[in-house]
């Protein structure tokens, strides 16, 4: 036996081709070291998620949560966002400006290129010079200006105006002294998301608009001036070119100006802030605002926020909310010797709330560094602890107010009792059997027959679609993109796909021959994707399935296709939707008159529609338009032979049915 072999090793197998082991050698050279800011640009997911629109804009996000810092530590109380072209923008504050001397550590650099050129580098660490922040890893500025084709820095101290310029995160030239700058002090920053790393993105007015509203609302101190620079930028009837953004009653007045109607208020809003107690060293822990609507009707639903950072995915200060409200009525129904009060749950109370909630506390940690949630466990005790007392006091200064509400929640407890007790028994096997997928947003209604899902493309779209819907007759059920053909796909394919997996148990009906329609849980099924390809594609998609695996489905008459509109046309205070080019050509020539300057807004998708518009237009049954998926007996087998062609797994019947079309196509809008 030979002692060279490892374990494992043939002897006898011959050695491989030399060429091709020198090609695959493994040594020391082929060891990297990336240094600086290369490891961003070449994994930009690993800090930003990715580089689609939502990473692009994400660059934004932390310039401007960099001006809200030194706003929220009290040094800047004026920022400026000024969109001065499709891809261009510039964030001005007028706080105390980035230091621009020596770095004792880098000695021959500033700290203002450390910032901007290494990673993990900020003044947000120790607490010294922020004690709340939205930035906690000193990666944001540098990865905005790994990611940028060019940045450029101005900083104004002690009089006088700095600057530096970078291109792809390299220094095109020292800091240098511009001259004087006489006035307050305060950072600028100008960038260009790179085209290498996004293509050809481009900002999103009204997207970034709405930042600048949201970031204004959690500090009442800070007036954002907003400014589109460019005329050729596209944005919404509700994106201004110019406007001053400041809420002197913070989340009180944002949440006011996004409820439905007063009318829905059950009660006078509840807004506040408070000091969140201190901590066991008898430290100051941070501080917590919020404002909470109790609503008759509406999408109830909670805009959470940690240090002015966005968590949608909520977290333990949404925690301690909940916590203080359902102990909150507990013990006031309680002090009204009302025993009912005991069945209510938290999401009892929250399924009657809209609210925001804003909390500044030091060192939070968040789940990921896109930060979508707070996992900061002493978050809840904190939150909860400084709401209890206060919500007692407002339940106790109004009784009769208290009384109404609490009445209503509890209706609210005994209605989800007795549902749970006393629903259809066919319903109930469904259930029982069911496990529910978890992004599905479900109707609080029972009878099946009376509801309706819809299947909407992503995300974006499902958030969207579970503020417009009603929620108790409408269920919401996003899907990841494109599903699986599956009239070109294995059965095994069909069984490990999650995202059909999560379809069939959300109708809960069953698959192929096990397809019962009387388990089905909603009467109508509703495809509703974006109007332009690649939702008809997923349409045909979604289609395929159904024809394929739920036949009986589309036989009942359960299967539509929403129509939401792609264009918006204002004139004055008229509003008409179109649902492709020529209905809008045919809009403007008959419902304005001639020569009226209409103002046409094109939906991106229903991920960017207003809410109101999706809610209007493709959701709201007194308004909307629907498609119902029919297979006509008479042409049944025309019907299966399309299918097969342009579905199947056969790819010449496609180009051979194209071939035959080709001529009939008269333009193409690319």
């Amino acid at each position: 036996m030979r002692d060279d072999l490892f374990p494992g090793q043939n002897p006898e197998r011959p050695r491989r081709d030399r060429t091709r082991k020198a090609a695959s050698a493994y040594d020391a050279a082929q060891i990297e070291v990336l240094e600086g800011l290369e490891p961003v640009r070449r994994r930009p997911g690993m800090y930003i998620g990715g580089t689609d629109d939502t990473a692009y804009h994400h660059l934004a996000s932390e310039i401007i949560d960099n001006a809200m810092d030194e706003a929220v530590a009290g040094f800047a109380d004026v920022i400026e966002v000024s969109l001065e072209s499709a891809d261009t923008l510039y964030v001005r504050d007028n706080g105390r400006g980035i230091p621009v001397d020596a770095h004792p550590k880098f000695k021959d650099r500033s700290a203002l290129e450390v910032i901007f050129t290494t990673l993990h580098a900020g003044g947000k660490f120790s607490g010294k010079a922020y004690q709340t922040s939205g930035g906690l890893h000193g990666v944001g500025s540098s990865v905005v200006n790994a990611l940028s084709s060019f940045l450029q820095v101005d900083v104004i101290r002690d009089r006088a105006l700095w600057r530096q310029v970078y291109a792809r995160g390299v220094p095109q030239s020292a800091l240098e002294k511009i001259g004087k700058a006489p006035g307050r002090s305060g950072t600028a920053v100008r960038f260009t998301p790179d085209h290498q790393i996004f293509g050809h993105l481009g900002f999103s007015a009204d997207r970034l608009y709405r930042l600048c509203r949201s970031k204004a609302s959690l500090f009442r101190n800070v007036t954002i001036h907003w400014k589109m620079a460019a005329d050729s930028i596209k944005r919404g009837d509700d994106t201004p070119e110019t406007d001053i953004i400041h809420f002197p009653n913070g989340l009180a007045d944002s949440l006011v100006t996004e409820l439905e109607a007063p009318e829905t208020l059950l009660a006078p809003l509840w807004a506040g802030e408070a000091q969140l107690p201190k901590s066991a060293d008898g430290e100051e822990s941070g501080r917590v605002e919020w404002a909470i609507a109790f609503i008759s009707r509406g999408s109830a639903a909670i805009a959470s926020f940690c240090n002015t950072i966005p968590t949608p995915q909520g977290g333990t200060h949404e925690i301690g909310l909940r916590a203080a409200l359902l102990k909150g009525f507990r013990h006031w129904g309680e002090q009204r010797a009302m025993k009912r009060a005991g069945v209510i749950t938290a999401d009892d109370i929250m399924g009657m709330v809209a609210s925001k909630l804003s909390v500044f506390i030091r060192d939070p940690h968040f789940q990921g560094q896109t930060k979508e949630k707070l996992t900061t466990q002493e978050a809840a005790r904190l939150v909860e602890g400084a709401l209890r007392d206060r919500i007692d006091h407002w339940l106790g200064g109004n009784p009769a107010q208290a009384d109404q509400l609490l009445t209503a929640i509890v209706e609210r407890a005994e209605d989800r009792l007795r549902r749970k007790e006393n629903r259809d028994t066919l319903r109930k096997s469904a259930t029982r059997r069911l496990r529910l997928p978890g992004k599905l947003t479900d109707c609080t209604r029972e009878n099946a027959a009376e509801t309706e899902i819809f299947l909407v493309e992503g995300d974006s779209a499902g958030g969207s679609a579970r503020q417009a819907r009603d929620r108790e007759t409408q269920a919401v059920l996003p899907l990841r993109g494109k599903i699986l053909n599956v009239a070109s796909a294995t059965a095994e394919k069909l069984r490990a796909n999650q995202e059909l997996k999560d379809l069939v148990e959300a109708l809960g009906a069953g698959i192929g021959g096990q397809f019962d329609s009387e388990k089905l849980r909603y009467g109508r099924v509703i495809i509703m994707t974006d109007a332009d390809v690649d939702g008809a594609h997923i349409a045909s998609l979604l289609m395929t399935f159904f024809y394929r695996e739920m036949p009986r489905l589309i036989e009942g008459g359960h299967l539509y296709l929403a129509q939401p509109p792609l264009y918006r046309l204002t004139h004055g205070p008229k509003t008409v939707y179109a649902m492709n080019d020529d209905d809008r050509d045919r809009c403007i020539k008959r419902d304005f008159k001639p020569n009226a300057r209409v103002e046409i807004s094109r939906f991106k998708g229903l991920g960017e529609m207003p809410v109101s518009d999706l809610k209007k237009t493709t959701m709201d049954p007194r308004h909307r338009t629907m498609l119902r998926v029919i297979v006509p007996r008479e042409d049944e087998s025309l019907t299966r032979n399309q299918v097969e062609s342009l579905m199947g797994r056969k790819p010449e019947l496609r180009f051979q049915f194209i071939q035959e079309r080709a001529r009939s196509v008269e333009m193409l809008d690319i």
